[in-house]
């Protein structure tokens, strides 16, 4: 990714605010600095490469907003679907057998289970996560950084994006390596103190608390490094703008 000034960014694109013409104007100035969301050639996907484009630029270094332990809410359960056996007999193990995949453009690939993870780094954050249906709440998740993951990994520097599975079939979703390396995205497996609960992804699910609810997949499996989306799914960065939904899902 080239680097631009956030007045640079201003300068050159004050024409987006100008409507459609204004919109356009913002796409090239994105494509120009290689920020052009998997998703631009959706409907909406001149909106969403602004969004995008701006959110980068000019919120690059803002930190996650984390709250006092005193705030702590009652979690909201969001549906989740029908599991498939495999994940009632490892929950029946308690886990044990379950492991993370590590793949793509990676030197070491892994296979992780949860032990593996709490052994390799630890962090908790008091974060909010916000449904795109309007309820949210505020919980400690802890887990392992993502970023030391693929360090140990070895993601390659033509990684630009990282994917990730969960045992569900058909849902998976994306991040741009910037969002994977940030300190606040985890791989979490603990929750309030304790194990994370079933009911809100265990007993692994990834954490991005920058982001929209529904980034923050749970029953993970497998994560994926890519310089490139287009062989994924759809081609559109996740499974939910299949669905109509945006793939980067800043707040």
């Amino acid at each position: 990714m080239n680097p631009i000034t956030r007045r640079k960014l201003i300068t050159t694109g004050t024409v987006a605010v100008a409507g459609a013409t204004g919109l356009a104007a913002a796409a090239r100035i994105a494509e120009r600095y290689g920020l052009i969301p998997p998703d631009h050639g959706t409907l909406y996907g001149a909106g969403e490469t602004l969004t995008y484009a701006c959110q980068r630029v000019l919120t690059a270094h803002r930190p996650m907003r984390e709250f006092p332990r005193s705030m702590i809410s009652t979690p909201f359960v969001s549906p989740y679907g029908k599991l498939p056996p495999a994940f009632s007999a490892s929950q029946a193990n308690h886990f044990t057998d379950w492991r993370l995949v590590v793949d793509g453009l990676v030197t070491h690939p892994l296979s992780l289970s949860i032990a593996d993870l709490r052994a390799l780094a630890v962090r908790s954050q008091i974060t909010e996560i916000a449904c795109e249906e309007g309820w949210s709440y505020i919980a400690e998740w802890i887990g392992t950084p993502l970023s030391a993951v693929l360090r140990e990994a070895g993601a390659i520097p033509q990684a630009r994006y990282v994917a990730y599975f969960c045992i569900q079939h058909g849902l998976w979703d994306s991040v741009d390596i910037e969002e994977a390396n940030h300190p606040g995205t985890l791989l979490t497996w603990g929750m309030n103190g304790g194990d994370l609960p079933v009911d809100y992804g265990a007993p692994l699910r990834l954490r991005v608390p920058r982001q929209i609810g529904y980034k923050s997949l749970k029953f993970l499996t497998r994560i994926t490094v890519a310089d490139s989306l287009k062989d994924f799914g759809k081609g559109l960065g996740s499974s939910s703008p299949e669905d109509g939904y945006a793939w980067y899902a800043g707040i």
